[in-house]
């Protein structure tokens, strides 16, 4: 047995070292065998967020879908109903006076006396109120003596004007003295017309102190009294004295639906009926149109003439106007709650593959309760009852099926 390695400890023992054996070797690892490693991890982890992102992007566009589904209005649509031609057309017409002014001051000044109150007719000319004007009187008696100055000015320069003309002939003046006295002359002469003008402005002013009536008519309102003070013109403080209207005369204005614009004649005799008068048919003349469409309400402005001699009708009354017009057979009758008033005109919601489409319309015979449309609808229209306020041309809109209208009705 070897000893070479053995030795003895300080207590006598033998000690024997450890023996030294070598590590085992590890093989490197390939860079190829790294990568798909990461590979692996990289495509597992987004396998997990495309697991984990699909299902809440689905969920959120069902979201939306849901919630534009319930922004969308509900609304039910049905066809027009066919109507009646219509032979006689009855439109309302605002009847107003053939001639209607504002009576202002011309002057400022007091009003020291009026003479006609409300309904009080008078003639053309007639005295309606005075005005005391001091500062206009004054102004007046200035420029008439400034006027008389200048005249005794110009007299003055003319005659030494001439009294030079006939010395400058005989060389007993220097020809440059005798132009300047007839330029003085000129002079003074245009001072004098300016003079006669400020007169005549001031007098006209004056005039004005008094006010007259512009025609026969009838006082509708007066809205001065005794001692108040008046301002001049229409415009600022200006203050309407009177008003007064001719009504011997009534002139009745309606809109008559373009389509029927063919049907009425200038000259021709038209009936109307007043609430006022029930059972009473009264006649005018249509006198004039307007010769053109109104491009918002399609509508033909028409203009006719009622003779009032006796005053048995009031002006801003409303009268309703009866036209014979040509039959239209393709005119639909729809409730009043289909319409829709915008700035505009007048409009009609219609649906087409669930959009809305709000299609401008004329209307004809008008009961309070339904309405008559003569253009603007066909047949294939699909019309929104009732639609909402805030409807738009292109929304989107939840048409009810006739199990959901029966339900929402029997929810009811």
């Amino acid at each position: 047995m070897s000893t070479d390695n053995q030795h003895f400890d300080p207590q006598g023992g033998l000690v024997t070292p450890p023996s030294h054996e070598s590590a085992p070797e590890q093989k490197p690892i390939r860079t190829g065998h790294a990568l798909t490693a990461v590979g692996i991890v990289l495509l597992t982890l987004v396998l997990l967020a495309v697991i984990g992102i699909l299902p809440r992007q689905r969920a959120q566009a069902a979201l939306a879908e849901r919630t534009n589904d319930l922004a969308a209005p509900s609304v039910i649509a049905v066809e027009p109903k066919p109507g009646e031609p219509i032979q006689e057309l009855v439109l309302p017409g605002n009847v107003t006076a053939y001639t209607d002014a504002p009576i202002y001051a011309r002057t400022a000044g007091y009003l020291t006396h009026w003479y006609f109150d409300i309904g009080a007719k008078v003639k053309k000319d007639a005295l309606l109120a005075e005005i005391s004007s001091p500062e206009i009187d004054q102004q007046l008696a200035q420029a008439q003596a400034e006027l008389a100055t200048f005249q005794a000015t110009a007299n003055n320069a003319r005659i030494q004007a001439e009294r030079y003309k006939g010395l400058v002939a005989s060389n007993a003046v220097s020809q440059q003295d005798t132009d300047t006295f007839i330029n003085q002359a000129a002079s003074t002469a245009a001072q004098v017309h300016s003079a006669e003008a400020n007169v005549q402005r001031l007098k006209e002013l004056q005039s004005f102190e008094k006010v007259y009536a512009p025609f026969d008519g009838v006082i509708t309102a007066r809205n001065v009294d005794t001692g108040q003070l008046i301002d001049s013109g229409a415009a600022g403080a200006g203050k309407e004295l009177f008003r007064l209207q001719a009504v011997q005369t009534l002139r009745v204005y309606t809109n008559l639906p373009g389509a029927y614009s063919a049907s009425v004649k200038k000259g021709a005799t038209i009936d109307m009926t007043f609430v006022e008068h029930p059972g009473q048919v009264t006649r005018g003349k249509l006198v004039r149109t307007a010769d053109s469409i109104d491009p918002a309400t399609r509508t033909l402005l028409v203009e006719i003439d009622v003779d009032n001699r006796k005053g048995e009708l009031l002006a801003g009354t409303l009268a309703q106007v009866h036209f014979k017009v040509a039959p239209i057979s393709s005119a639909f009758v729809l409730p009043v709650s289909a319409l829709i008033f915008r700035n505009e005109g007048l409009r009609v919601a219609t649906v087409k593959d669930s959009v809305a489409h709000l299609n401008p319309v004329t209307i004809g015979q008008d009961d309070g309760r339904t309405v008559q449309i003569i253009t603007g609808l066909s047949k294939d229209d699909k019309v929104i009852q009732s639609p909402p306020d805030s409807l738009i041309e292109g929304e989107i809109v939840h048409v009810l099926s006739p199990d959901e209208v029966k339900a929402a009705q029997g929810g009811n």
